[in-house]
């Protein structure tokens, strides 16, 4: 059922770092939505090729300079955002993935609406004291969150646990099915062009595991000598893993569009140690293709049943990853119908329209709470930009 815009003439601010990979997707998908909607969307970033892909869809980007982890430049970054907000005058701010989320509660502290969408927990991402010092600060942060916007019922549970207590909202992540779709009859797909292709779309980092399914592909070969893998991204772990890569292994760098990999692959693969929910295995059952993932949050619940029995492995399995990878390839037509299965799915639970549509109707309820307490306060008070006092999750 079509749900109305939140009030066009309210202001939205996203903020976003990093500006690639799965980040960007959702909110040029976000973006693209609202400003569709006739809402006021504004969009803070260090550029990149989000900002070039915001500007595209018309929306007002606005350059904020922000590394992409915490670090000494931390207090400046907070000072430019909360001078940017000031600027912008935004009824409700949306931000996206830990460093936005972590400058931008320290920035706006309450005063505006606001969002904050982790994309995974910057716990798990780290180790050590790291990890702990993130901990904190999201346990901290939280109060300063009208509501922390999960992709999975997963994830919210690992916030859960892990302390983080705010008001959550599950919307799970979406693709354009119109985009990620079956390669046109007579197109071609791929299949047996040279031997089975295996296909893994992500940042190379430790995050999407690739390292582990190098670690698979000996396994692999060993049953069937002529398979191909393809990595298609680019990243911190590209020189590492190219080193102990295999003749049969080919690293693409970043593409600009990977639907065509998709379409060529037998199977698709993502190894990751982490996520909330991963668009890859969404966009490639959008193609039709069949995937491997591990059972990591958001993994399970992304699947149709046929898939999560036959298709989860655990994390840092490598033996697990190969056996699985090798079975389905040796079964052409039980990855065909898996991935026919796949596609019904993403089609009926994971178009971009429907998580649009919620995350609209969280902005309504938002912007109406806000302007009921402003109807008994008076206006709500500016963001004032931080002193010159630093700022940090220590705090």
């Amino acid at each position: 059922m079509h749900q109305s815009a939140p009030d066009p003439r309210a202001r939205v601010l996203h903020l976003a770092q990093p500006v690639d990979g799965g980040v960007a997707r959702v909110v040029l998908d976000l973006a693209r939505a609202q400003l569709a909607a006739g809402l006021r969307v504004t969009v803070a970033c260090p550029g990149g090729e989000l900002g070039a892909g915001l500007r595209e869809l018309g929306a007002d980007v606005r350059d904020w300079r922000a590394a992409r982890s915490p670090g000494p430049g931390l207090p400046g970054e907070v000072r430019r955002l909360a001078r940017l907000i000031g600027e912008v005058r935004p009824e409700l701010v949306h931000a996206h993935s830990a460093k936005a989320g972590l400058a931008s509660r320290l920035a706006v502290r309450g005063r505006v609406p606001t969002v904050f969408q982790p994309h995974a927990w910057s716990f798990e991402a780290v180790g050590g004291p790291t990890a702990a010092l993130a901990l904190r600060w999201e346990r901290r942060g939280a109060r300063w969150a009208d509501r922390v916007v999960c992709v999975s019922e997963a994830e919210r549970a690992t916030g859960l646990r892990a302390g983080v207590r705010a008001p959550y909202t599950v919307v799970p992540n979406g693709i354009d099915t119109a985009r990620f779709s079956p390669a046109p009859a007579g197109g071609g797909d791929g299949t047996g062009a040279g031997g089975p292709l295996v296909v893994c779309v992500g940042r190379l980092c430790r995050q999407k595991g690739q390292d582990v399914l190098l670690r698979a592909w000996d396994d692999v070969l060993a049953a069937h000598p002529a398979a191909r893998l393809v990595l298609v991204g680019d990243g911190p772990e590209r020189e590492a893993l190219r080193r102990r890569s295999r003749p049969s292994v080919t690293f693409t760098g970043a593409v600009a569009d990977a639907v065509p990999w998709y379409r060529a692959a037998d199977l698709v693969v993502l190894p990751s140690r982490w996520e909330g929910m991963a668009l890859a295995p969404l966009e490639a059952m959008g193609c039709g293709r069949p995937v491997v993932v591990t059972d990591v949050d958001g993994a399970r619940e992304s699947l149709p049943a046929a898939l999560a029995a036959r298709c989860l492995v655990p994390p840092d399995d490598p033996g697990a990853l190969a056996g699985a990878i090798t079975r389905l390839l040796a079964d052409p037509p039980l990855c065909a119908a898996l991935g026919g299965q796949g596609r019904r799915h993403v089609l009926a639970t994971h178009d971009v329209r429907h998580t649009a549509e919620r995350i609209a109707g969280l902005y309504r309820e938002l912007l109406g709470a806000a302007q009921e307490v402003r109807g008994r306060d008076g206006a709500a008070p500016a963001v004032s930009v931080p002193s010159e006092r630093r700022e940090s999750i220590h705090s």
